[in-house]
């Protein structure tokens, strides 16, 4: 074990550091913007190129969270590493509503120098570990990885498309095949010496980020409108819903996947499953659904047109649907998610006979019936 790698002997060794806490801060704004590139290119390849984005910034957080679950970030060259990572994100996020445009080179250098910076340190602050071998698999697939994202910065139109799309297969290929290279083979879960604690903790405080560009977008919304009985009941609809998904993930979900990463054997399997795969899901789900309250507060009148239905019932469908891959791998299938997931398909084939305000309640009732059902049977599981 070298000098900068977390103990593994307590429950403090596992603890999410401030200098983590500190680097979230930069995604907030990341998913800030992404909601709004939605917001402001709500076509079809609109949200492709939004699905896209979302990916290479999960990427992004999920391969740093990995690089400090081996590493200590209570060490001062954790933390420049981190602060730099901070930095070079910050610049990231800038250019994301012209990523396909104007800015894709920007974009595109920011991912390369992201992800080239981190795994050439985590290699250096690594050497003589166990994890060396899988850092240097890892650097291997990194390159062309950096290069690909770069050439799309650099191409036009389609191209660019292609050459992104080609990156982010093989980003998140490279985990599913342990990271083969040529004369080193792959690397089995089994080695990764995975902190299951740490990941599940990491991963509920990407989603608290995530739930609160929601609340940023409801109450930044709500500021600028004229208070009403309409305007207030949307906002606490919004409200509302942001609670229910919370209470769903935290009260209902997180304890079991917190409880299964701490007993099970193979901890770097399940995390690489569950918290670094499936959670993109629960991610998009509240990005689409922070979408979705925009349209509520400005609109909640109004007819449900059929982008509005997607976001109002798209983005808690997809929020549900994650959590229930998630719950299915760590404790059995949840039927209370099954049920609301085809509650939310209901609504969604009446969608065009409510107003906005209508559907957006009667999604939130829906999540809250699912929020206290599952954390009744979390709370048996549990016990």
């Amino acid at each position: 074990m070298t000098a900068l790698m977390r103990g593994r002997s307590s429950h403090t060794d596992s603890r999410v550091s401030f200098a983590e806490l500190f680097f979230d801060l930069v995604f907030v704004f990341a998913i800030t913007q992404l909601s709004h590139y939605l917001l402001a290119h709500f076509t079809v390849l609109g949200a492709v190129q939004m699905l896209m984005l979302s990916l290479a910034v999960w990427w992004q957080w999920t391969y740093t969270a990995w690089v400090t679950n081996w590493l200590n970030p209570e060490k001062p060259a954790v933390r420049l590493m981190l602060m730099g990572l901070m930095l070079l994100g910050l610049v990231l996020s800038t250019s994301i509503p012209e990523a396909f445009g104007a800015k894709s080179w920007l974009f595109g250098a920011g991912m390369a120098a992201m992800h080239l910076f981190r795994t050439c340190f985590a290699l250096w602050a690594l050497r003589g570990s166990g994890q060396q071998a899988n850092m240097t698999r890892i650097l291997a697939w990194g390159l062309p990885y950096a290069l690909l994202w770069v050439l799309g910065g650099l191409a036009e139109g389609q191209t660019r498309m292609l050459w992104w799309t080609l990156a982010l297969l093989q980003g998140y290929l490279a985990g599913w095949v342990g990271f083969y290279t040529p004369g080193l083979g792959r690397s089995s879960t089994r080695e990764w010496d995975v902190s299951g604690e740490h990941m599940a903790e990491r991963a509920g405080l990407f989603v608290i980020v995530a739930l609160g560009e929601s609340i940023m977008v409801s109450g930044a919304t709500f500021s600028d409108l004229t208070p009403g009985v309409w305007s207030t009941l949307a906002m606490f609809a919004a409200f509302a819903g942001t609670v229910a998904m919370w209470w769903i993930y935290f009260v209902a979900n997180a304890q079991a996947g917190n409880t299964t990463m701490q007993v099970t054997d193979d901890a770097g399997r399940l995390a690489r499953s569950v918290y670094t795969y499936i959670h993109i899901l629960i991610v998009l789900g509240i990005i689409l659904t922070a979408v979705g309250d925009e349209f509520l507060l400005t609109h909640p009148g109004d007819a449900v047109t059929p982008h509005v239905a997607l976001s109002v019932i798209g983005g808690p469908a997809l929020f549900l649907l994650g959590n229930l891959m998630f719950k299915t791998v760590v404790c059995g299938l949840p039927v209370s998610h099954l049920v609301g997931l085809g509650a939310l398909g209901a609504l969604a084939l009446g969608s065009g006979l409510m107003s906005t305000l209508t559907l957006a309640l009667l999604t939130v009732a829906a999540l809250l019936v699912v929020a206290v059902w599952e954390s009744r049977v979390t709370e048996r599981q549990l016990a």
